[in-house]
């Protein structure tokens, strides 16, 4: 008598087909190994929070910081390591190595004018959850809009501080590779309309219309007028970045210039601070420089090192920038003169994200 054989699995053109306690078990593996991933990373991202507020730099205040009235102050997020680190705190700019104060409100980037201040913040949990905290000044949350998984990047306000804008990483980490995207926002703060995305925008690049489908968005900077602003575009997959030229209203953008990134509007709006592409090396690749806007001609400036930063304008003639401090702790704050001259100079230990409260 044969021995009854045993069943073999069906199997359609492609080989077998899973049974449903297989599916159960793939995904359940899955899970696990998701939480073990988010597990380790918290754990890492928890440990290296606590190490960096370790140190001997500035605990925060009793009272909330209140920027009213406070000309000639520098506002930036504290590096420094301490009980104050990741904290809102302003200096005097007079005096920028002297004492400074940490309020209480955390931010991964900051920006603020007249009164208006753009936070861009992340909170950790089983999902980290990031948002973007429109604040007055006395630092009262008006407003507050979810991320996603967006990590934050940029942020800008205008002038006057009723437009805001901001940068998220929404894949990658780094501008200095093709393997990134971003999203970029701008929120009117007296109505409350919010452009979400700039990339539903019309482009035009040399009178025709250039809308690659992998291009992104970065680095607004505002003009005068709360219609007409400046940005980054680039279609990753070829390399390239464009200084373009937007219009709020239109939801149209036009290119003016290739290989700018990060643009920043002078106080005056004619020159564009911005860092340029000079090299391959994705640890150096960019240095400083400035854009006259009426000439088209780019004065480099004396700042060597690589600055992957959006350069803040302290007035028509200085720009600030955060470099990594030495060690791999945090970041410093520098200057440097907007017309190619002199050289860099420390402008505190500790800092990142400066913003000159007018």
């Amino acid at each position: 008598m044969t021995p009854p054989r045993e069943a073999l699995p069906e199997t359609d053109q492609d080989g077998p087909v899973f049974t449903r306690a297989r599916v159960i078990v793939f995904a359940l593996a899955l899970v696990l190994l998701a939480a073990l991933g988010v597990g380790y990373g918290l754990h890492a991202a928890g440990r290296a929070d606590r190490s960096m507020h370790r140190g001997s730099g500035a605990a925060p205040a009793a009272d909330e910081l209140n920027l009213t009235g406070a000309h000639g102050e520098l506002l930036f997020r504290d590096t420094e390591p301490g009980p104050g680190f990741g904290f809102l705190a302003t200096v005097d700019r007079a005096d920028s190595t002297g004492p400074r104060t940490v309020g209480r409100t955390s931010c991964e980037r900051v920006y603020a004018a007249a009164g208006t201040v753009v936070c861009l913040t992340t909170e950790y949990g089983a999902i980290p959850s990031h948002h973007v905290r429109i604040l007055d000044a006395t630092l009262h949350e008006t407003r507050r809009i979810d991320l996603g998984a967006g990590a934050p990047n940029r942020a800008r306000i205008s002038a006057d501080g009723r437009m805001a804008s901001w940068t998220v990483f929404t894949s990658g980490d780094s501008y200095a590779t093709n393997s990134f995207s971003t999203r970029t926002s701008i929120l009117d703060v007296r109505s409350g309309a919010l452009t979400a995305t700039l990339e539903d925008f019309t482009v035009h690049k040399d009178g025709r219309l250039y809308m690659p489908v992998d291009r992104n968005f970065w680095g607004v900077t505002f003009t005068s007028d709360d219609n007409t602003f400046y940005a980054t575009m680039s279609p990753v997959s070829t390399g390239r970045t464009y200084l373009v030229k937007g219009d709020l209203a239109a939801r149209a953008f036009t290119v003016l210039r290739e290989n700018v990134e990060c643009p920043s509007l002078s106080p005056d709006n004619t020159r564009i601070a911005f860092k340029k592409r000079i090299s391959g090396d994705p640890v150096r690749p960019w240095r400083l420089y400035v854009l006259d806007l009426a000439s088209g001609r780019e004065t480099e400036l004396a700042e060597t090192h690589s600055v992957d930063d959006q350069a803040a304008w302290l007035d028509d003639a200085t720009l600030a920038y955060a470099l990594p401090a030495p060690g791999g702790t945090g970041s410093d704050l520098w200057t440097v003169p907007a017309d190619g001259t002199g050289a860099p100079a420390l402008l505190l230990h500790g800092g990142f994200s400066p913003a000159l409260l007018p």
